[in-house]
This record gives structure tokens, sequence and C-alpha cells, in this order.
């Protein structure tokens, strides 16, 4: 017997804009994270921006108030992109999976994030291929893991391949690095968010160059 695969196309709009993708998004069932997960937290940020960054899935925070990397995550992320001289405000984000995979914690109401499995992210990737067609930014950058291999293949390794530049199979320059939670997590937080900005530094001067006349 043959399983069909679940994907999100069924529920992308063809030729939609950024602010139709998004009000389609909140009815996709492409997958079954819905089901759990207060709502779908689709990408955010200026429909022209030349830098776009995608992370892995929306957290807790996300989750309950539907805008990217506006937890920990974020802060943190807002802080480097500063520091990089990156203005968030210019910057697209979004998550290759829309929404929001969790256990419960064990006691209390606290919600435990789980990495989503590769066939759920390869069924949310009909999402952020529409949000690049729609965008088309000069640079792409992978957050972590999951976000380079739906971008860049399974094969990808950050740790391997961190801060260089890439192509992907659809013709979009890509740079990864980690995933700020990585950063959060790391027991040398300030080497590890040193590590971090300098990758976001290569950014800023590729972004500088393609600019330069």
């Amino acid at each position: 017997m043959t399983v069909r695969k679940r994907s999100a196309a069924p529920f992308v709009p063809e030729g939609a804009d950024l602010a139709a993708l998004r009000a389609a998004a909140r009815g996709c069932r492409g997958c079954d994270l819905y089901g759990p997960a207060t709502q779908t937290v689709f990408g955010s940020g200026p429909p022209d921006a030349r830098l776009l960054l995608v992370g892995e899935q929306p957290g807790d925070v996300e989750d309950r108030e539907g805008e990217p990397f506006v937890g920990p995550a974020g802060k943190l992320l807002d802080k480097a992109l500063d520091e990089a001289d990156l203005l968030r405000e210019g910057v697209y984000v979004t998550n290759a999976v829309k929404h929001f995979k969790f256990v419960p914690a064990e006691r209390g109401k606290r919600r435990i994030h789980k990495t989503p499995a590769r066939g759920e992210v390869v069924a949310c990737l009909p999402w952020l291929r529409a949000e690049l067609a729609e965008v088309r930014p000069d640079l792409v950058v992978c957050l972590g893991a999951t976000a380079a291999k739906a971008v860049l293949g399974v094969d990808y390794k950050v740790s391997e391949r961190r801060g260089r530049l890439e192509r992907s199979d659809e013709g979009h320059h890509v740079i990864a690095t980690v995933h700020p939670s990585a950063v959060l997590r790391a027991p040398d937080r300030a080497e590890a968010y040193a590590g971090f900005l300098a990758d976001l530094r290569v950014v800023r001067r590729h972004l500088e160059r393609e600019t330069a006349p």
C-alpha cells in the first residue's frame, strides 16, 4: 500500500502576495502540527527585503503571539542584528515549519520544544518556497540545521560549513549559521554569541558587496 505524503501545497494559493499567503496559511492542514498549535506563525517583514532569515519553527511565545522571533531567541537575534549593522526592520523573518511542535512538560503547563520530523519540514516547504518567490531576497540566512537542510538539502552540515556563501538548487544565495536558541543553550554563551555575530557580519559584508558600484 502506498502512503500519500502530506503537503501544504494544496493550501498555497498560486500567484498570491505575502498578505494573501499569510491569510491562506491560517487554514493550512498540510501536516498534523496544526492540531495542537495555537495558530499558524507565518513570516513577517518587508515584501522587498534584501535579506530573508529562516529559522526552524515558532517557539512557545511565537505560537501564542502569532509572530516569528519574538521570544528569547528573537531578542538575542535582534541584538546580534543590531551589532552587525543589519536592521531587523529591513529583514524578512520566517521559519521552515509554521506551527509549533511541542510536548507537554510532566508537571505544569510548560510546553517543551520538539524538533520537527523531516516529513513535517518537507510538508511545509511550499510555504517557504512561496515566500522566497515573492520576496526574492538577495541573500537567505538559515538559522540552524533544520532551516539549512530545508533550503540546502539534507546533506548540509552547519557545523562544517557555517558562514560560507552557498547557492541553493533554486538559485538563492545562502549563508547558514546556528539558531539563536543554540547560543542561549551553549555552555559558553559569550563564545557562541561571538561566533554567531561573526557569521552575521559576513552576511553584512556580502550585502555591501552586492550594492557596491
